[in-house]
């Protein structure tokens, strides 16, 4: 490396350390290509330039022209130090090396050779501008070719990218091409905005199952709409026994909707989401004043019907699903295991939930060591706190409801077969549920009726008994 190569950079390296203090871009698209080959994997990059705000590329003139004559020198150590400095590749689980540049082109912004990843490798290796073309600063394109050394190209790649630190709001488009040939089902396409973490490019099921089952524990416990109405119904029945036919209905009915909503047969409409959010905070106001009219009215918690359970869990599944669906491309080719695994996950955090309340409100209870009377109006005041937040969502939701313009959709051949598939599986699934519900409803009976040696009078006829009472 020349003297000169060396003094800029030592230049770039100091000023990379207090480029971020000088404020980042606000908002930047990144492209990257990648693909395996031999011992090589080759990584294609653009990034818009003013990204790499602390450098002080060489300009022409006091317009910020670049001046492309001189830029050269400079353009390798920018792409090492803040682009691969910020990228993470795995081949299994062992990190690459830091990868060499092959290739630092700049572009114009109307240039459009990353559509294949043909072009792209065609434009960095022959594709240089000429020194007199006139380019910007903030328009100008920062292209990179990087190779990794790896040992095989039939192994499983992963990614970590960190260049969500260049902008306020950094979007990427990033396409695997795995041995194979390009296009078609080879081809990975991931499109995501700022820090996803490590990510397979072509997961294995096992790798799926890994990722989706944290996912949906997660998404449940950071859910405070799921957390509210899961508190709901631990304030109302405080027993696990009470509680099962209320929570399987209502796991059976999210897993439906969940699952169905992952293969696009919800619907699309703009307001769905706004609309299952709004359903859902009235579930949490119902909820809340089911706690408030049983307390009041009967003194103690009574039954929940399971069908209102599984009411409920169908509007929450949906909910679900709008979290899931952005998750879906980093599935790979196996969808329905990692909608299965991102489903277990929601359950376990739901278990957790149930779990830790149900003793946790027992336990309070006990402690104040109020009498029944005191014990039904704590109940209330939760409730009714409850009830307030709930409402509060219902109005603000309801609000940008009424925003939308709704149109009925057309009555169709497409419209009857959406419908009769959902029917089917209401059908299948409220048949499951009443089967699982009759099954729990007779061993509870079994449980109440004494019997045994340790009841003499369980060998008694009905006449006996009869006469004996």
């Amino acid at each position: 490396m020349s003297a000169k190569a060396l003094v800029l950079a030592a230049l770039l390296i100091v000023l990379s350390s207090s480029g971020f203090a000088a404020g980042v871009a606000d908002e930047l698209t990144i492209r990257a290509l990648i693909k395996p080959e031999g011992d090589r994997l080759h990584l294609l990059l653009r990034v818009p330039l003013k990204a790499l705000n602390g450098i002080d590329f060489p300009l022409r003139g006091g317009n910020g022209e670049l001046d492309l004559s001189r830029i050269d020198a400079v353009l390798p150590s920018a792409a090492r130090w803040w682009i691969a400095e910020n990228l993470e590749l795995y081949e299994g689980d062992m990190r690459l090396a830091t990868p060499e540049v092959v290739e630092t082109v700049i572009a114009l912004p109307s240039d459009n050779s990353f559509a294949s990843y043909e072009e792209a490798w065609m434009h960095l290796t022959s594709g240089r501008l000429a020194n007199d073309t006139q380019v910007f600063r903030d328009q100008a394109m920062l292209d990179i070719l990087f190779d990794y050394r790896i040992h095989s190209d039939r192994s499983s790649f992963a990614i970590h990218s960190a260049l969500s630190r260049l902008g306020e709001r950094v979007f990427t488009d990033l396409r695997f091409l795995p041995p194979g040939g390009p296009g078609g089902d080879h081809l990975r396409t991931f499109e995501y905005q700022g820090d996803p973490g490590v990510f397979r490019l072509d997961p294995r099921w096992y790798q799926a199952v890994q990722r989706f089952v944290p996912l949906g524990f997660c998404q449940i416990l950071k859910g405070t709409d799921a957390l509210l109405f899961l508190f709901c119904i631990a304030l109302l029945f405080r027993n696990f026994v009470a509680l099962m036919p209320f929570v399987i209905a209502f796991a059976i009915a999210h897993s439906t909707t969940l699952i169905a909503s992952a293969y696009n047969l919800a619907s699309d409409a703009l307001w769905f989401p706004v609309l299952i959010e709004t359903l859902i905070a009235i579930s949490i106001v119902y909820m809340a004043f089911v706690n408030i009219v049983f307390i009041v009215g009967a003194g103690q918690r009574r039954k929940v019907s399971w069908p209102l359970a599984f009411g409920f869990g169908l509007v929450f599944g949906f909910a679900f699903a709008f979290a899931l669906r952005p998750a879906l491309q980093f599935a790979g080719s196996h969808v329905l295991a990692s909608v299965l695994s991102f489903n277990i996950g929601v359950e376990l955090g739901q278990f957790l939930i149930l779990l830790l309340l149900v003793p946790a409100l027992d336990v309070l209870f006990r402690i104040t060591a109020a009498p029944p009377s005191a014990q039904r109006m704590e109940t209330i005041i939760l409730s009714a706190l409850a009830a307030d937040i709930g409402w509060h969502r219902v109005t603000e939701r309801a609000d940008q409801l009424t925003q939308f313009n709704f149109q009925w959709p057309a009555f169709d051949a497409a419209l009857l077969a959406s419908g009769m598939r959902w029917l089917t599986i209401f059908l299948v699934l409220g048949g499951l549920a009443c089967l699982v519900y009759a099954v729990l409803r007779h061993r509870a009976g079994s449980s109440d009726k004494p019997g045994g040696a340790e009841n003499p009078d369980a060998a008694l006829s009905g006449t006996e008994r009869r006469s004996a009472l």
